[in-house]
């Protein structure tokens, strides 16, 4: 007689915060999966990450999070949602007071979290990470938690690797035949996204910056790219702005069509060759499609770009802030743009090689 299988353990993963600070888990959550399948991973995300949450491969199932300003009835909602579901296991990435107590309110036994602020008291197994240095990745923190709580479940965590988005190649194929069809586009010749839009999360490159830059990497570059502006909510006069620009210094830029949901969004991204962008969500979503990226951050401790550096292979990322100094942290003229420029025509070739573009 045939003994009956184990009920699958069931894990609720916590990062509740924007785009980019969710793309950062994805490497997490893949190392759950990949240490177990048989591990059942629930996320809980607000509604605006729920498309992506939904297509991650990691994830078998979403939890929405009314959020910290919403009724006490949605609030006690949620509240039976996680004592129903009867989780053995909590993994909050980042910690707040709310979800640490409803966390301990919902019973479940295994609670893990960073050891930061007086929110840690509600969990009974806590990490200290002291991210507030940044002396790491979020991604790698990140890990790091995925790691310990495997452990302390008794499984061996596994060594993950790129692409923590690993969309298929014919999707990726439909993705640029699809843009090619609608903005005329030559797919022998490599596409550059660049996103000039920041969600306000971070200091950016002003749009004569990215101006400037583009017609730089155009000069030095061996191919000649298409140059493709994507925009998120309320940036669509922003890209049309830079679009404008960039035709002053002789380059030929297309707004990329707007999308169906964020999920299309993300996946059109796809295409891309490169994206260029500050430290913002497009650039964690590349990151995590193992896509070449060039990211732009202040040089704040809080915001470096070792701290959020994108999680594709290393070859296939560049990053750039101004000069270490309080009076120029977040001064983005400070960055040599024609020195940049210099390194991202470099890596566009050697993605165009590669690719076959």
């Amino acid at each position: 007689m045939t003994a009956p299988q184990a009920t699958p353990r069931r894990v609720l993963v916590v990062r509740n915060d924007k785009l980019g600070d969710f793309m950062l888990a994805w490497p997490a959550l893949a190392c759950l999966k990949q240490a177990d399948a048989a591990l059942h991973v629930t996320a809980l995300v607000p509604a605006y990450t729920a498309p992506l949450a939904d297509a991650c491969p990691w994830i078998d199932a979403v939890l929405l999070d009314p959020g910290d300003g919403a009724p006490r009835q949605a609030q006690r909602e949620l509240l039976e949602q996680l004592r129903a579901a009867r989780f053995d296991a909590l993994l909050t990435l980042f910690s707040t007071p709310r979800i640490a107590w409803l966390g301990f309110r919902a019973g479940i036994p295994l609670r893990l979290a960073p050891a930061t602020k007086w929110a840690q008291l509600f969990y009974n197994h806590r990490l200290a990470q002291r991210r507030s240095r940044s002396l790491r990745p979020e991604y790698a923190y990140n890990l790091e938690l995925a790691a310990a709580l495997l452990t302390r479940l008794g499984i061996t965590p596994p060594q993950v690797a790129p692409p923590y988005w690993p969309l298929d190649a014919a999707t990726r194929d439909a993705e640029r035949k699809r843009l090619a069809t609608a903005l005329d586009l030559d797919l022998a010749r490599p596409w550059v996204f660049l996103h000039p839009g920041s969600g306000g999360s971070a200091v950016n490159l002003d749009l004569e910056q990215y101006a400037h830059l583009a017609s730089a990497i155009a000069r030095h570059a061996q191919a000649s790219p298409h140059w493709l502006l994507t925009f998120g909510p309320g940036e669509q006069p922003a890209a049309e702005t830079l679009r404008a620009a960039l035709g002053e210094h002789g380059l030929d830029a297309q707004l990329v069509p707007s999308r169906d949901s964020l999920r299309d969004f993300a996946q059109g991204l796809a295409a891309a060759d490169l994206l260029i962008a500050g430290s913002t969500g497009p650039l964690h979503v590349a990151g995590c499609l193992n896509l070449a990226t060039v990211g732009f951050y202040p040089a704040k401790r809080s915001s470096t770009p070792l701290r959020w550096q994108t999680c594709n292979d290393a070859e296939r990322r560049l990053a750039f802030s101004p000069p270490p100094g309080k009076d120029s942290e977040s001064d983005m003229s400070r960055i040599d743009l024609n020195d940049a420029a210099l390194r991202i025509s470099a890596l566009l070739d050697r993605q165009a090689a590669r690719s076959g573009s």
